[in-house]
């Protein structure tokens, strides 16, 4: 059997950047017995042992801060004026999850009852496979439980994993703790999914990529943690700062050309200050600047990929054909984009609905589709229409009706006046097709733990 070449397509240019080559049947093998192998010591270390390796990996990341900004712009096309935040932003995450490790891993006391000692430890649950990396809401709370993992890094940024191995290793972290092998075949991934030796597996990516992980693992009893698809819904009641909402909507919608998990896909506003907000947002857009990702001016770079690129296409396309209207500014970036890569404008619509695919599926992409509604009520039915619940926003000055409100709403994250922010502190999981399972958190531990209960009685004299 060939070995398969791998190769990541610049956004940006739409030319090959990297290569490699894919893993082999033996290799395949091979990284689940490493595993498998160095759990049965990594899993005796002290919690204070993985903390401190933890912490020096940290250190190694943010000296590396810049170098890899860079990648992340070559390999994702997201603009250099925000990769190095973005490493930042995942080392206080890292850090908060070390700060309460401790907390989160301790044991568990049963009822006091003299003669007896019973209590409950959370234990590694063994090797656990990534199909894609997630940087900080996953590895570093495996690894400070005590497993050991495989990560299998997404085919458009397989140097991030290599990097991540690499600091880990100049950390301290023992060898065969941590892994990474390169595959783009979905048959070569399911192998290894299936493989008994892997405890539990965790995914981050579309609907049917996390179907088709939890169909390959369906054989045997194991663990399958997703994180898929949004659609996150804002809404804009009547009494919000019209200007100031306008900014923060846009923000939520277009950062990173649309390309977050808990990016904001559909607004509703309320009908008596709809005409002023769609107004107010076209006075944000025409600030904005859409234009080569290594420019520092820059504030919207490409899409990941040509398939992308048709996908949000296809859904401006059946918006308008099926009657909404294009309210997109005059601005000059977004008529004149670099000509190689795949850009696509912001694109802000309105007099759309339901039957519109731009309302139903994820886009992933710069689009802000604004609908009018009539109350509350409408509006929280609107939002709660649709297979996704990964996060929700409502925008209002009653802060207190915001969360009565928030209440109603089927997401897995419901923000007032506020978007896009998986806070470290709380647990990060979706609703519906948006997936199972959850990160962050005291409670984002806890699915890279089982529990076991000691029970002890004294000798009888």
């Amino acid at each position: 059997m060939s070995v398969e070449t791998i190769v990541t397509i610049s956004p940006n240019t739409n030319e090959p950047i990297i290569t490699r080559n894919g893993s082999s049947a033996a290799d395949l093998d091979s990284i689940p017995k490493v595993a498998t192998e160095a759990f049965q010591k990594f899993r005796k270390t002290s919690l204070k042992e993985r903390q401190e390796i933890v912490k020096k990996f940290l250190k190694e990341l943010a000296s590396h801060e810049a170098e890899l900004g860079e990648e992340l712009t070559a390999q994702m096309g997201r603009p250099v004026a925000f990769t190095g935040k973005e490493i930042q932003t995942a080392i206080k995450r890292a850090e908060y999850l070390l700060k309460i490790s401790d907390e989160a891993l301790e044991d568990t006391d049963g009822e006091a009852e003299k003669g007896f000692k019973r209590f409950i430890r959370k234990v590694p649950v063994g090797p656990v496979l990534y199909p894609y990396l997630i940087l900080v809401n996953s590895l570093i709370p495996a690894i400070l439980a005590g497993n050991t993992v495989i990560l299998k890094p997404s085919p458009q940024t397989p140097t991030i994993a290599e990097h991540v191995a690499d600091y880990f290793t100049k950390a301290g972290l023992p060898n065969g703790v941590l892994q990474y092998f390169h595959c783009g075949s979905p048959t070569i991934m399911e192998t290894v999914v299936r493989d008994p030796r892997v405890a539990l597996v965790c995914f981050t990516g579309s609907v049917a990529g996390g179907l088709a992980v939890q169909k390959a693992a369906s054989d045997r009893i194991v663990h399958v943690g997703l994180e898929l698809g949004g659609k996150d819904p804002a809404y804009i009641r009547g009494d919000v700062d019209i200007a100031w909402a306008a900014e923060e909507i846009v923000d939520g919608a277009v950062f990173n050309s649309g390309q977050s998990c808990c990016s904001l896909e559909r607004v509703y506003v309320d009908e008596n200050i709809h005409d002023a907000f769609v107004e107010a947002v076209q006075n944000v857009l025409k600030g904005y600047k859409l234009g080569d990702p290594f420019d520092k001016s820059t504030h919207i770079g490409p899409v990941i990929s040509k398939r992308s690129k048709e996908t949000v296409d296809s859904h401006i396309q059946d918006a308008l054909a099926r009657g909404a209207k294009d309210a997109t500014p005059e601005n000059e970036s977004f008529s004149n984009p670099p000509a190689k890569g795949n850009f696509v404008r912001p694109t802000l619509l309105t007099g759309v609905d339901h039957s519109m695919t731009v309302m139903k599926e994820e886009t992933f992409g710069p689009v802000i589709p604004v609908m009018k509604v009539k109350s509350d009520d409408e509006a929280i039915s609107l939002m709660n229409d649709s297979e996704f619940g990964l996060t929700a926003s409502i925008w209002t000055k009653d802060t207190s009706k915001g969360y009565a409100l928030s209440e109603d709403v089927e997401a897995g994250t419901v923000f007032v006046n506020r978007c896009d922010y998986p806070s470290p502190d709380l647990a990060w999981t979706g609703y519906k097709n948006s997936g199972k399972g959850q990160t962050l958190g005291r409670f984002g531990f806890e699915q890279f733990v089982k529990s076991k209960s000691f029970h002890i009685k004294d000798y009888p004299k």
